[in-house]
């Protein structure tokens, strides 16, 4: 995709400049015009500040760090972008928070990942791209196109940099076992899988069991987010006690608060490896945390679906390399 490629416009919501500017330097596109802002009573504006009637619009917005004023921001922009007469509108949501609520598991609840997709449809977006869902079952809750990238082969190149000898993966979780076989895979190693477990309804999780031979291991926790940091700890003790050599993590989204850096300070785990689907702050400067960018994939995803070609050699692509 070059520069002179009219039919495209990328734009940026709140947070997402410095992701857009690397999809940007990528597909060689200038920036969409246009800014949010909120008033002082928390409302929210948005405006395009150029024309896009006709144009084909992707729209980078994380739901993420404040995911009830990232949510309405985006059903804003789509809006706008509607209302501006454009081709078509994709929201680009790298974190998709609500993918946790994607079940009734207790009584008198909200299946909240469905209504945001309710909401999003019936504001007229035309395609969503994200990557790694916690629940990717919710693609099927969108009439719509939704197109699930993966961070896997990112972090499994971030990995294979660091050139260890003797590595293994864990999941700390069942439900991420077809994940870690994807890392195995890429990275030829022996993987292991834990037993976890909410005792309450919060997000502190504890690794009660670990099914395979960690003993002498180098090994990398994979997760898909973390906030508090509590199973990866948890996780770091269990294997330790199992008798892992070294001990690093990967997740792909980093939502860690305060407390979850502090745990994670105090924690087993020599190095935590992310990517920037979210814009945490409270990250910057952090001696154990690495950043691997995913922007260029999201680029070339864009410039997939712009040049109506598979998305699923694309991944093939990104998974050979």
């Amino acid at each position: 995709m070059t520069s002179d490629d009219a039919s495209i416009k990328l734009f940026a919501g709140t947070d997402s400049d410095d992701f857009v500017d690397k999809m940007c330097a990528h597909l060689k596109i200038e920036k969409g015009m246009g800014y949010a802002k909120k008033y002082p009573e928390g409302n929210t504006f948005v405006k395009i500040e150029e024309k896009v009637r006709g144009k084909n619009v992707y729209l980078v917005k994380s739901i993420a760090v404040a995911p009830n004023d990232d949510f309405m921001e985006l059903l804003f922009w789509i809006d706008a972008f509607k209302r501006a007469s454009v081709k078509s509108v994709t929201a680009i949501i790298p974190y998709f928070s609500y993918a946790k609520g994607d079940k009734k598991d207790e009584p008198r609840v909200s299946i909240r990942a469905r209504v945001c997709a309710d909401c999003l449809e019936e504001i007229g977006v035309d395609r969503i791209l994200t990557m790694d869902l916690h629940s990717p079952q919710i693609q099927g809750f969108f009439k719509k196109p939704v197109d699930h990238l993966s961070a896997i082969p990112i972090l499994s190149g971030y990995i294979k940099s660091m050139q260890l000898d003797n590595m293994m993966v864990f999941s700390p979780d069942a439900g991420f076992a077809k994940n870690v076989r994807h890392y195995a895979g890429l990275l030829n190693t022996p993987l292991a899988i834990g037993d976890k477990i909410h005792r309450f309804n919060n997000e502190n999780a504890e690794v009660l069991e670990i099914f395979g031979d960690v003993k002498g291991k180098n090994v990398f926790i994979v997760d898909d987010f973390s906030i508090t940091c509590n199973t990866l700890v948890s996780a770091a003790e269990k294997l330790k006690v199992q008798g892992a050599e070294r001990i690093f993590a990967c997740v792909t989204h980093a939502m860690m608060s305060d407390k979850g850096l502090a745990a994670l300070d105090n924690s087993l785990i020599e190095q935590l490896i992310v990517t920037d689907t979210v814009n945490n702050q409270r990250l910057s400067g952090h001696p154990k945390i690495k950043v691997a960018s995913v922007a260029q994939i999201f680029a070339d995803a864009v410039s997939t679906i712009q040049n109506e070609e598979s998305l699923g050699s694309l991944l093939d692509r990104y998974n050979a390399k």
